[in-house]
């Protein structure tokens, strides 16, 4: 016995299914659980979800941080790779780029020769002199070389904080101001929630919705920066440069470019 019906209830029947196809943006629509095949931390409050991104980013054994800050009127794109015992990299400023390596305490530093070069500048017409023999002779000396960076000298505590998994995620994973729960997206393939502080003037940070909940990308405040955090545990090899490779400066480095 065959039920037919007619052309009208079909189209009445087919309505609902057509309303959830074309919703299918809409997360919730037609009942789907948002959280659904997630590591559930998008039902946390926003206090919550920061406070889990957090202690992921403490507990990880590794991580690449890549992108760019802004400190004290200066932008720096950085693409290191961090973990307890140290860190490799570089960094990229408006005058410079530099390589860092620190292995332990033992902190190496390899740069170009305009990094080396001291040229100095013009305060009143802006223009940069030529190096003096001496400045030339010693940026010949330390381009491409890596120069170890003695513990005492000044720009040590400075140049190690790049190299440092703790005092750069300690600097940058604190949204300020209320926070409160974004919208859903994607960082590099992974689905994502965000948390905003201040409604969103104080930062907005993107954190894994699979798997762990790393922080994956975070947007600082007043145009601070925007960094991306990537290979979360992903151990890497740091080794120290060859006796070839490097250049014994002493006890102190001679003063560079403000970096």
């Amino acid at each position: 016995m065959s039920l037919l019906l007619s052309s009208g209830r079909v189209r009445r029947a087919a309505l609902p299914v057509a309303l959830c196809v074309g919703l299918a943006a809409a997360v919730t629509a037609c009942g789907e659980d948002p959280d659904k095949g997630t590591n559930g931390v998008g039902k946390l409050t926003a206090t919550e979800i920061e406070r889990k991104a957090q202690s992921a980013a403490d507990g990880a054994s590794a991580v690449r941080l890549s992108g760019s800050l802004v400190s004290n009127g200066e932008t720096y794109k950085l693409n290191m790779q961090l973990k307890a015992d140290g860190g490799i990299g570089s960094v990229i400023s408006k005058d410079s780029t530099f390589q860092l390596l620190r292995i332990e305490d033992e902190l190496y530093l390899k740069a170009d020769a305009g990094f080396w070069s001291h040229a100095d500048e013009d305060g009143d017409s802006g223009a940069s002199a030529e190096p003096s023999e001496a400045d030339s002779a010693v940026a010949d000396k330390l381009r491409d070389k890596y120069v170890k960076v003695p513990e005492d000298d000044p720009s040590y505590k400075q140049l190690s904080g790049f190299t440092d998994k703790n005092v750069l995620l300690d600097g940058i994973l604190t949204l300020h101001g209320k926070l409160t729960k974004g919208d859903r997206d994607r960082i590099g393939g992974l689905r994502t929630i965000k948390v905003n502080g201040g409604e969103g003037d104080g930062g907005t940070l993107d954190v894994s919705l699979e798997g762990v909940p790393y922080p994956l990308q975070l947007v600082r405040a007043g145009g601070a920066g925007t960094v991306t955090l990537s290979d979360w545990g992903k151990d890497f090899v740091l080794e120290a440069p060859t006796k070839g490779e490097t250049v014994d400066y002493g006890s102190r480095l001679p003063e560079a470019e403000d970096q």
